[in-house]
């Protein structure tokens, strides 16, 4: 007889499994360390206006999805009104079967509106009036699904020219039980070969007080945004590496192609790699000086779709994965930071699977027992974000890592519905863990097994990054 559709051993597919969960996994709360949510909807403590908004809106799985299902743009970022989106939306999600959406959209109903009907067509004005008859709860609200979600910490990503006031108000408010931390995101200044580079520098050196005229004025611009961020309790860099470069220059001829760019006359490839391994090498220095975490996110190809993208810009659907070699080149970055034995904590997620293995083994290459887990191979991303890639990226790290030193799930979301995703992920590892006690390829040993669990889904990551 078939199970009962996300009943509440969702996933656990023997009495370990549901024992590591249940016990163990689900009641630990969550530090979302890399997500996209608006820092002004966390410190304003947003109240969504209806259930398109806050289930739709900003969500380019779902647009991706709808378009495949052939449902026109003016559905989906147009101008239709939000009924008839979620109309839409209800209307084509039957036909995800083995898509993650259709888990995480019903999770989400389930843990947040309290319905466990079914998304479709014949639904969808019951769900709109289910879940719009409870969006103006306090419970409902930014903060209050962080705080129902259990969320200790979470940290933004934010641009090194942002002043941080959110972060500062959400800090001084005594009424938020979460904490909202900045992520240091440089990518605009080091993207040298693409638009927008010339207008960037001179509001970088604005807000830095520094007068950017050379190479070495740069790097002092973004140590002051470093020490600024890092007053402000940023403990995390990011960095979107979508083509692994290394190639090394001389100060003066990045100066020379800085004034280049800034001339409005193109770079070449090369000069471009030069001066992004520059920038990397000397973030990387002075993130490894100031105890924080580097966080690489490595092989997405992005903006492919040259109309949409001028119509709607970047961030809505129209990215997917590279199949550039990445191991050469991160390995020399990688091992000339650590030759200054100045290589800080890092975390690598690939989006290309044929690259699991590549990071797993890569990042032996550079523990050096001072801090358990230094390096870090990261939790399926974006189109990864899945269960095969969940498994796959668990099992790769299980087998040629230490699983039990993992900083665990993220949600790289802009949705504040999406911490489902770390109970989709733990109910995942659960089952894997509990098939190999199961199966004899690992004690039953309930103390081992609750450090294990509850390491990789907080403990590992408050050890790690040291958010306070």
């Amino acid at each position: 007889m078939a199970k009962a559709f996300m009943d509440e051993h969702f996933l656990l597919e023997s009495p370990t499994a549901q024992k590591l969960y249940h016990e163990y996994a689900a009641p630990q709360p969550i530090i979302d360390y890399h997500c996209h949510l608006p820092p002004a909807e966390v410190a304003e403590n947003k109240q969504f206006r209806n259930i398109t908004e806050i289930w739709l809106g900003g969500d380019h799985y779902k647009w991706r999805f709808m378009r495949s299902s052939g449902v026109t743009e003016d559905f989906i970022t147009g101008n239709q009104p939000d009924q008839a989106k979620f109309r839409k939306f209800c209307e084509v999600l039957p036909m995800g079967v083995g898509n993650p959406l259709y888990h995480w959209s019903h999770l989400e109903l389930q843990r947040y509106f309290g319905t466990k009907t079914l998304v479709s067509a014949a639904t969808a004005d019951e769900l709109w009036e289910v879940c719009n008859a409870q969006i103006s709860k306090p419970e409902l609200s930014a903060r209050g699904l962080m705080q129902r979600s259990n969320v200790r910490v979470v940290c933004t990503t934010d641009d090194p020219i942002d002043d941080l006031a959110h972060h500062k108000a959400a800090a001084a408010d005594g009424t938020f039980k979460s904490k909202m931390l900045p992520t240091f995101r440089p990518d605009k200044s080091f993207n040298i070969d693409r638009a927008g580079f010339q207008d960037y520098i001179p509001k970088l050196a604005a807000v830095s007080g520094i007068a950017i005229n050379n190479f070495g004025d740069l790097l002092k611009a973004l140590n002051a945004r470093l020490d600024y961020f890092a007053a402000h309790g940023c403990k995390l860099s990011d960095h979107a590496i979508d083509i692994a470069f290394f190639e090394t220059a001389t100060e003066d001829e990045l100066s020379q192609t800085l004034a280049k760019a800034m001339s409005h006359t193109a770079v070449t490839k090369l000069e471009a790699d030069k001066f992004k391994t520059a920038i990397m090498l000397h973030l990387g220095r002075e993130y490894a000086r100031r105890g924080w975490a580097m966080q690489l996110h490595i092989g997405a190809q992005r903006n492919n779709n040259t109309r949409m993208f001028k119509t709607l810009g970047p961030d809505t659907g129209w990215d997917s994965i590279s199949d550039d070699l990445i191991s050469a080149k991160i390995a020399r970055f990688l091992d000339a930071l650590d030759g200054d034995d100045l290589l800080p904590k890092t975390i690598m997620y690939n989006l290309n699977p044929m690259h699991n293995e590549v990071l797993a083994t890569m990042i032996g290459n550079y523990q050096d027992g001072k801090f358990k887990g230094k390096m870090q191979f990261g939790s399926g991303w974006w189109f990864l974000d899945q269960k095969d890639g969940m498994l796959r990226q668990l099992t790769a790290l299980s087998q040629l890592g230490n699983l039990g030193a993992f900083v665990g799930m993220l949600t790289d979301s802009r949705s504040f519905l999406s911490y489902t995703r770390h109970e989709y992920f733990r109910r995942i590892l659960c089952n894997l863990i509990g098939g190999w006690v199961e199966n004899g390829e690992y004690p039953q040993d309930w103390k081992l097994l609750k450090t294990a669990v509850e390491d990789i889904c907080y403990n590992n990551a408050e050890r790690y990054f040291q958010l306070g």
